[in-house]
């Protein structure tokens, strides 16, 4: 029988020529995939406080953050004097620690383009938690930063 393939460590290190705020859609799963362990008030909480904390200290520039029950989709863009597999590193152990999260080993990321393509991001992030049954209209999740779809600069 021949043995498994094994999985393989993606590094997250853009390019040089990645200009440095440009946007990426970012995927973080948590390691048990059929557990709540995100979309409640409490978790939501320190996820977005240490987002925010994140933002003031110049880590990274978040446009949209949703959590959903065992996963979560930011897009989010980074100074070219921060490493993005670091920062989250260092994020998803801050969230650990606080709120007792157990992630998924790395993250999966995509660079967006063009404005389109961040449009369209934005809109199937929000469609989330419509195409998984949990609302009617992606107005109602409350597990979306910055509440009530508003944009903040990036």
């Amino acid at each position: 029988m021949e043995p498994l393939p094994q999985r393989q460590r993606l590094f997250h290190t853009p390019p040089p020529w990645v200009k440095s705020g440009e946007i990426f859609f970012i995927t973080i799963c948590c390691s048990e995939r059929t557990l709540n362990q995100l979309a409640n008030p409490a978790t939501f909480a320190v996820m977005t406080s240490a987002l925010e904390q994140y933002m003031r200290a110049a880590k990274l520039w978040a446009r949209l953050f949703l959590a959903m029950p065992d996963h979560l989709h930011v897009l989010a863009a980074f100074p070219a004097d921060q490493k993005m597999e670091g920062v989250l590193r260092n994020w998803k152990r801050f969230v650990a620690k606080q709120a007792g999260v157990d992630w998924q080993d790395g993250f999966f990321d995509h660079r967006l383009r063009q404005q389109e393509s961040l449009e369209k991001s934005a809109h199937y992030i929000r469609m989330n938690p419509v195409r998984a049954g949990f609302v009617t209209e992606p107005e109602e999740w409350r597990y979306v930063w910055p509440p009530n779809g508003a944009q903040t600069a990036g």
